[in-house]
């Protein structure tokens, strides 16, 4: 059964004109440990409740979204796919008459437990947890290097259907990105070519038009809030300084001085952080220097990546979390992918790939280190990434992976997994989410047992984690990759924010 709007009725639930206020206690555990001697310890566990105040502003804002890429696939197939649902466009296909759809969003397509009646589980959408502004509203604008206009952008990608691109012309013809920051020493050389909508200027100028282009944004779309999400090409690693990029001095004034090692993705970011609007890094680069996030805590701005977890990475974190969990050792994880589309173009370049490599690989870190009974210290499986550039193929990726695991006895299971898809067509929902949580998590206020008052959610935003392969968290906190795990979390976040307990799955009224 499904329903798609419900009150939380409780005594430590209020429910206001303007917000949403829940009194939550969290239970935890708190280990510790009596030394023997000997290396040996004695442990106790104890639990541990945790009183939590949340305040949600329940009133939706006018969203506008920018892109850096938005004239590549992932920005033109966003924002076609938007318009095409809000006008309610529909296409013929040789399989028939299409119609638009949300499908592969998390909070437009996915659904969550609330209880059971009769014995029969009760779901609801995801978006209707908490006020969620809704993407046919959206307003979108952003930046690129190529200045083609995003019709022309949707038929270079080769995503959509021609009878929808045909229909989704007439209202992309005359949306065009405003120039971007083209620095070919971070990418790929083979993207001059696209380079005709360039930024000019210093590093420092650089970064103040995009400041401004924020500013004219939101001034002439009368805009509420607004979300900057990095969907461009995969940047190479930027050197990590001392006087560089290591804390916020050095990295202002490195941009001050206009030193080479400062990427365009960081001052995207920065300036964003500066205009207090919320940045999302959809690739794998390391945007986020010490430096940039050490001025989003100052300055309390969500930043929040990297690099989307769409197809290939996601049945990762699921498969292995599956054999770890059912103690079956994994021993060796290989992942074959060709693509044709402008990004695998330019991952073809080796400090490109590098990025992209580092964010694959460490998506089964936490999985492995949770079980010592099948890893002993140090040891990991072996686990090899390659992606190759096949012009043919275009946006549909082809993903090729084998597990082989240690099982009973010194046997061996092989899983071997084939996967073909858009790629474009995974990643457009994703940074729909993204930034619909981004927005959220704005709205949200929390007051802890340490807290003297309600404040904002840290800004390096974990609540991401389920959308990244390698997710960002705050200093201190464990980064977790296994799906199941990050998607409890984002969703047992937002039960709390309206007093709901966490769905455990136990179903003791039954037992």
């Amino acid at each position: 059964m499904l329903i798609d709007n419900f009150t939380v009725r409780s005594p430590d639930v209020t429910y206001t004109d303007t917000h949403i206020e829940s009194k939550y206690t969290y239970t935890s555990t708190d280990l510790n440990c009596e030394d023997l001697g000997d290396g040996r310890c004695a442990w106790t566990i104890s639990p541990v409740e945790s009183d939590f105040h949340f305040s949600t502003d329940r009133r939706i804002p006018r969203l506008g979204i920018m892109l850096v890429g938005l004239g590549g696939n992932n920005g033109s197939t966003l924002v076609g796919g938007v318009i095409a649902n809000r006008e309610g466009i529909t296409w013929k296909t040789k399989e028939g008459v299409r119609v638009p759809n949300y499908f592969g969003s998390l909070t437009q397509s996915s659904t969550c437990r609330v209880g059971s009646v009769k014995g029969q589980e009760v779901f609801t959408p995801f978006k209707t947890l908490l006020p969620m502004v809704n993407p046919n509203d959206i307003v979108f604008d952003g930046w690129d290097i190529s200045g083609m206009n995003l019709a022309d952008a949707m038929e270079r990608a080769k995503v959509f259907d021609w009878d929808l691109q045909r229909q989704l012309a007439p209202y992309m013809k005359n949306m065009k990105p405003r120039p971007g920051i083209y620095d070919p020493n971070f990418i790929a050389a083979n993207q001059s070519a696209r380079a005709d909508n360039c930024l000019k200027g210093s590093k420092r100028e650089q970064m103040e038009r995009i400041r401004a282009d924020l500013r004219d944004f939101r001034e002439k779309n009368a805009l509420d809030k607004i979300v900057v999400l990095w969907t461009a090409n995969t940047e190479r690693y930027s050197e990590i300084l001392i006087g560089l990029n290591d804390d916020e001095k050095s990295l202002r004034s490195s941009v001050d001085k206009n030193e080479p090692e400062i990427s365009p993705s960081t001052l995207y970011a920065l300036a964003c952080i500066d205009e207090g609007v919320p940045f999302i890094n959809g690739s794998p680069q390391n945007t986020f220097v010490p430096g940039l996030i050490d001025a989003a805590v100052r300055l309390n701005t969500i930043i929040g990546g990297d690099d989307f977890k769409s197809g290939q990475t996601k049945m990762k974190s699921v498969l292995v979390d599956f054999l770890v969990g059912a103690g079956i050792k994994p021993a060796s994880i290989v992942s074959y992918n060709h693509l044709g589309n402008n990004d695998g173009m330019n991952l073809s370049a080796p400090n490109c790939f590098r990025s992209k490599e580092i964010s694959k690989s460490n998506v089964i870190d936490d999985v492995v280190s949770s079980n010592s009974l099948l890893f002993r210290p140090g040891e990991h499986p072996d686990h090899v990434v390659v992606i190759k550039y096949v012009p043919y193929v275009g946006d549909s990726k082809r993903a090729m992976d084998e597990y082989t695991s240690e099982i009973f006895m010194g046997g061996t299971n092989t899983i071997v997994m084939h996967n073909t898809c858009e790629d474009s067509l995974l990643a457009a929902p994703l940074i729909l989410d993204m930034c619909l949580i981004a927005e959220l998590s704005t709205r949200i206020k929390i007051k802890g047992p340490d807290d003297e008052q309600l404040r904002g959610l840290h800004p390096v935003s974990s609540l991401l984690s389920y959308l990244t392969k390698a997710p960002l968290v705050p200093k201190g906190t464990p980064v977790v990759n296994a799906l199941s795990k990050q998607r409890a979390m984002l969703e047992n976040v937002f039960r709390a924010c309206i007093g709901l307990a966490p769905d455990n799955n136990m179903l003791l009224e039954y037992k």
